[in-house]
């Protein structure tokens, strides 16, 4: 195209930039573009819900990052996946819709000095794209529902609001009961309550404490990402909307106004071919991830001005905050041998079961090729005196060494839990100033002694659960990590040998008070100090949502798309 002047560039086709797309260009009268880096999610694997497994490690779909060998990890690094195709990471996730607990927000409120971030502020705009198949009710969205953001008769004619409601937003993003479910998980979460947790039948009204399968972003079976969500055809079908894809972004434009300011201005596009210029009139939103957008910025000159001299790169503005606090899940993978029930690795251990398991799924869209990769959860305290639930399980009915490795040849499920909460912090940083290069990503994990603690904690509230009486029935037997590992300094260290990445980066790019020098955006998401620039992804979070972060995500790019617009409504386009 000749004419590569927008008002809106977004830079990033994933979970965030997907939704951004869809609410931005609901105006006519504003021009917007998606670049995605990736390819477009046409790939079969990445609609059918086992296909994660085939996406994953797969450099059609994966960016294909590797962590930096950690201490807390014995020295070892992780796979870690991000997604590199249109829908970003909700093409290639575990599908697992959940929002975390309420005093999460509260949290960032306090820390951004922003009501707008409560709970109660912030759930209206999950409601808004929620399409959840018990219908709508105080917690919940569905489709057809009409959205208390949306239902006042008197939103001002041409406003965002309005303009949405005249579009029938809402409703998007489907959320569905697993289609599958295993007598051996059953009995875990009898277990469970047996344990002392609490049952509960949903995990997203803000105090997520109990026990049950997850709920899914799935539809009828199939993955449903946000680019079927949000995209297809809804935004296809606009004349204002383009779609750049194997479109990566090398850097930002950064301008210096007549009165010293900086101004993003656009950016510097690579195509597979050329380098491509594009220009924004109103803002260019970086929605490329946590690891991403913290890279982008870097390379622009936007970061910590010596790692930036150091890497021979202009520093057009300093931020030390971009690419630092990055926080994530660690999961600590527990095995138990069982007997007397089905589990998927007898299940596809031989090619007539795998032949079953194919039958099933395309004759009913259910059965193993249906399900997410951890079909039951549950949250809790990893001892008495915490104040809240602080760790969260995902429980499968199979084992493996490694993600990405062979099923186990003996019937085992596995019973990952991670610290919700934890109190390491990593980074991310260029390695090099070549936008073709990947960034040095170092969560470091287990660095503090209290995630330590919660570590050993947590490993013990898996044997105090696989101990009940409901599970005796199954003969279970620990494998991974082993009953001879007992004390808080044997169980750390386990951790640090067994655990891996739930994939849950955030907080990069973290929002905060104006006052504070490590807050790479305000309250409402645009850059400190650079005019034009918002980012919109979990690298904003400023600290990690207590559960699953993909949901969290769509909620946060809800709100920045009404602040987009009520900032254009008030400002004339630059």
């Amino acid at each position: 195209m000749n004419d590569n002047t927008f008002d809106y560039i977004i830079v990033g086709g994933g979970t965030a930039g997907s939704l951004l797309a869809n609410r931005l260009s609901a105006d006519a009268s504003k021009r917007v573009l998606l670049l995605e880096a990736g390819k477009k999610d046409d790939y079969h694997w990445v609609h059918i819900p086992v296909g994660y497994l085939y996406c994953i490690g797969n450099p059609r779909t994966d960016w294909m990052y590797q962590t930096e060998p950690a201490e807390g990890l014995n020295g070892r690094s992780l796979r870690y996946p991000r997604g590199k195709v249109l829908g970003g990471c909700s093409s290639i996730n575990g599908m697992i819709y959940v929002r975390g607990q309420s005093r999460d927000y509260d949290q960032w409120a306090q820390i951004t000095g922003n009501d707008e971030w409560r709970w109660d502020r912030t759930l209206p705009y999950f409601k808004l794209h929620e399409d959840h198949y018990k219908g709508e009710n105080a917690f919940h969205g569905a489709k057809g529902a009409k959205s208390e953001l949306l239902a006042p008769t008197d939103l001002p004619k041409g406003s965002y609001l309005h303009t949405l409601r005249g579009r029938n937003t809402g409703g998007e993003w489907r959320i569905e009961k697993q289609r599958l479910r295993w007598d051996v998980l059953d009995a875990f979460a009898q277990a469970a309550q047996q344990a002392g947790i609490p049952a509960t039948d949903d995990f997203n009204r803000g105090d997520n404490e109990g026990v049950s399968y997850f709920e899914v972003n799935q539809k009828n079976g199939w993955r449903w990402n946000t680019a079927k969500a949000f995209l297809r055809p809804t935004c296809y079908a606009r004349p204002n909307f383009e779609l750049w894809n194997k479109a990566q972004v090398a850097k930002l434009i950064i301008e210096t106004q007549a009165d010293g300011s900086q101004r993003c201005t656009g950016a510097q596009v690579w195509s597979g071919v050329e380098m491509v210029e594009v220009k924004a009139t109103r803002e260019v939103i970086l929605s490329a991830g946590s690891i991403g957008s913290a890279q982008i910025l870097q390379l622009s000159g936007i970061g910590p001005a010596a790692l930036l001299k150091d890497k021979a790169v202009e520093v057009k503005h300093e931020l030390p905050g971009v690419g630092a606090n990055l926080q994530d899940h660690l999961q600590i993978r527990s095995v138990y041998k069982v007997k007397g029930t089905k589990t998927l690795n007898t299940m596809a251990g031989s090619l007539w079961g795998k032949a079953m398991i194919g039958l099933e799924y395309a004759l009913k869209r259910t059965g193993p090729m249906s399900m997410a990769p951890s079909q039951l959860g549950a949250f809790t305290k990893s001892d008495p005196s915490q104040p809240h639930a602080n760790i969260q399980y995902h429980v499968q009915p199979l084992s493996l060494d490694a993600f990405g490795e062979p099923l186990h040849s003996f019937p085992a499920i596995t019973a990952s839990v991670c610290n919700l909460n934890p109190t390491s912090r990593g980074s991310v940083q260029i390695k090099t100033k070549r936008f073709e290069d990947a960034p040095a990503i170092a969560p470091n994990y287990l660095a503090t002694d209290a995630d330590r603690k919660v570590a050993a904690d947590s490993l013990r509230v898996t044997r105090r659960i696989m101990a009940q009486d409901a599970m005796k029935a199954f003969q279970p037997e620990e494998f991974k990590p082993g009953v001879q590992y007992q004390s808080d300094e044997e169980l750390a260290k386990l951790a640090g040998d067994i655990a891996s990445t739930i994939f849950h980066p955030v907080g990069t790019t973290r929002m905060g008070r104006d006052d504070d020098p490590m807050a790479v955006v305000n309250a409402r998401l645009q850059v400190r100090g650079v005019a034009g620039l918002r980012v919109v992804d979990a690298g904003v979070m400023p600290t990690i949502t207590s559960g699953n972060t993909n949901s969290p995500t769509l909620m946060i790019a809800e709100k920045a798309a009404h602040w987009i617009a009520q900032d254009a409504e008030r400002t004339p386009s630059a």
